[in-house]
């Protein structure tokens, strides 16, 4: 069970999808004392990782005394990063602090279209000298890449650049509209690219040792199972299930993409939301509409259940960029 909270608004970066619109901080953010007591909640919940993100999680000046007291509170702590802030010193702060491993951002080989994308200059630059820094420090760390229409092709040499520079897996984000997200959805792959694209990652998976992880795409599960890839991971979506998200001022939600505010950890322990939250507990009944209901892969893939959401409006039903056909349905694969 891992559980995602975005410490802050506040970024030196102005990605097209960022689904926080993240830039400037928020009033009302969680401050030290109350993200402690979060933290000591989601521990009571069961919960054994903790990634802090944001924005860009280094512009909270607490964050190496909230990520010591994960660890203290025996939470696996993560770092979600755009890694430009990381100097040789930072790196060093964070591996004291107890930070296990970090996700750090790259769109592009190409420097232009990466910088272009997470409108910042020199991003490109910065964030390999991040990656460098936390590999000099001993924490682990795996490249993030969204995948658009413009650099689709590039996520093989992706993967292949994270094995040269010494990262421990490619995890590709597929773009479900969210945020400022919404204005950038043409830009996002269609249903036929988006299945060919899984099957090309996931051939490439079997040339590779590193992990490769489709985000947002459960779809995979299927794809891998396929082709004989095995994979640790035991289902697609996790939304609600095992995984949810907490906003800088506090909202829990069933996933990153999905704005469906469940409660708010100021008002009610966030252990107490987790538990007994109804849209949770309908999540977790799996029992989706349309072909996602009886499909052979809904224990192992479950369907994007933010994307589901988005396009029709309900959670619960069948995710429209599956190409699969389930047993008993026409067409059947």
């Amino acid at each position: 069970m891992l559980v995602s909270w975005n410490t802050t608004n506040q970024c030196n970066m102005f990605c097209d999808h960022c689904y926080r619109e993240a830039g400037a901080r928020l009033a009302e953010e969680l401050d030290t004392g109350q993200a402690e007591k979060l933290i000591r909640e989601i521990k009571k919940a069961g919960f054994r990782i903790m990634i802090f993100s944001g924005g860009e999680p280094l512009m909270r000046d607490d964050i190496y005394e909230l990520g010591a007291y994960a660890t203290q509170q025996g939470l696996r702590a993560v770092l979600g990063t755009n890694g430009t802030l990381i100097s040789p010193e930072v790196a060093t702060k964070l591996k004291e602090a107890g930070f296990m491993a970090a996700g750090v951002s790259l769109d592009s080989l190409d420097p232009v279209k990466n910088d272009s994308f997470r409108k910042l200059d020199q991003a490109y630059e910065l964030t390999l000298k991040g990656m460098e820094n936390l590999k000099s420090a001993g924490i682990p760390f795996q490249i993030h890449t969204t995948v658009m229409d413009w650099n689709v092709n590039e996520l093989e040499s992706i993967t292949d650049f994270a094995i040269e520079i010494g990262a421990m897996a490619h995890h590709v984000f597929f773009l479900v509209p969210a945020g400022r997200a919404v204005n950038i959805e043409d830009e996002a792959l269609k249903v036929a690219e988006y299945e060919k694209t899984i099957a090309r990652l996931m051939e490439k998976q079997k040339q590779v040792n590193i992990e490769i992880k489709p985000t947002c795409a459960p779809q995979f599960m299927r794809v891998a199972d396929k082709k004989g890839i095995p994979m640790r991971f035991s289902r697609g979506c996790l939304a609600g299930i095992s995984y949810c998200i907490i906003s800088p001022r506090g909202d829990v939600q069933p996933c990153a993409y999905m704005d469906i505010r469940l409660g708010n950890v100021k008002d009610r322990a966030f252990d107490v939301i987790w538990h007994e939250n109804s849209i949770l507990k309908e999540l977790r009944t799996t029992e989706y509409k349309g072909k996602c209901g009886g499909c052979d892969y809904n224990d192992r893939c479950g369907g994007c259940r933010a994307r589901a959401y988005y396009y029709s409006g309900d959670y619960m039903a069948e995710d429209e960029w599956c190409l699969y056909r389930p047993k008993g349905c026409e067409g059947h694969e």
